[in-house]
């Protein structure tokens, strides 16, 4: 018993102190995304409200090593787009990310209160397009194969789940030693063109109705809701454009908490931004 409790001060001992580099954070602004029913880059135009959480390991004063969970919504509206509104096609889906990766100040807050950063890593991510048909019904896509998934030229039924590339920047400023709070805008790249359930071409019509059925036939294209109303297009027409992947992002306000936060929290060699000796450990 007396070696239990000896390992678990040992243990809360050693959890202290490393706690004095951990920081939780937290996130608040939108999401969007760029591909075949939204071309802009970076547009606040259809964003959608996200949030996220995490935490923050401090390696050095400058580096860190992050991980963190985020949850948004993207869309896209060929009538909004405006470029391709005789197509008519429209999506939304919900996603959600985990991350792990690398952030770096490009100055120290240990030194001054302001310092832009900018961070990488990899991510895990999950979405499911779905549209509201001309009666309001909610259909989601990807079982549906629109594009003549599971039978058309070898076309396969995309995946869910995902892998992407985060890449970003921001701006933070230390409000005390415990607390810090910023502005960042992180782009993801993706590996997929799948996000808005767009990609390629027009499969047959007759063979989709046979092989996918007609509610696949009836949101593969949606130009015969318009008036006037145009005719399905023949087998190879262009849909979209399978030589661009689709991108997503995040764009935001953070926040940063240091766990049992002090003067002893300070990594550049013992001193604080006024350069009065602190404690270290």
């Amino acid at each position: 018993m007396k070696r239990f409790f000896f390992c678990l001060t040992f243990l809360g001992t050693i959890f202290f102190t490393r706690a004095q580099r951990i920081l939780v954070t937290g996130f608040a602004g939108m999401s969007n995304y760029q591909g075949d029913l939204q071309d802009k880059r970076f547009t606040f135009d259809q964003a959608h409200l996200a949030g996220g959480l995490g935490v923050a390991y401090e390696l050095t004063d400058q580096l860190f090593i992050t991980a963190g969970f985020k949850m948004g919504k993207i869309s896209g509206d060929d009538k909004k787009a405006n470029k391709n509104a005789t197509r008519n096609l429209n999506f939304s889906s919900p996603l959600s990310e985990i991350q792990l990766g690398l952030e770096y100040d490009l100055i120290s807050l240990k030194v001054q209160d302001l310092t832009p950063y900018v961070f990488a890593g990899v991510a895990g991510f999950h979405f499911n397009p779905y549209t509201f048909d001309s009666l309001g019904r909610k259909a989601y896509l990807q079982p549906l194969g629109t594009e003549g998934q599971g039978f058309y030229n070898g076309r396969k039924k995309y995946n869910l789940t995902g892998v992407s590339i985060p890449c970003g920047a921001g701006l933070r400023m230390a409000l005390n030693q415990q607390v810090r709070v910023g502005f960042e805008i992180g782009l993801r790249k993706t590996f997929t063109d799948y996000l808005d359930d767009v990609s390629t071409t027009y499969a047959d019509k007759s063979q989709l109705l046979l092989n996918n059925g007609p509610r696949a036939v009836e949101l593969a294209f949606r130009a015969d809701e318009l008036k006037p109303a145009f005719s399905y297009p023949a087998a190879g027409t262009i849909r979209g454009n399978p030589a661009s992947k689709d991108w997503y992002y995040f764009a935001g306000f953070t926040i940063s908490v240091r766990i049992n936060g002090g003067e002893g929290s300070s990594l550049n060699g013992g001193k604080s931004r006024t350069g009065c000796p602190v404690n270290v450990y």
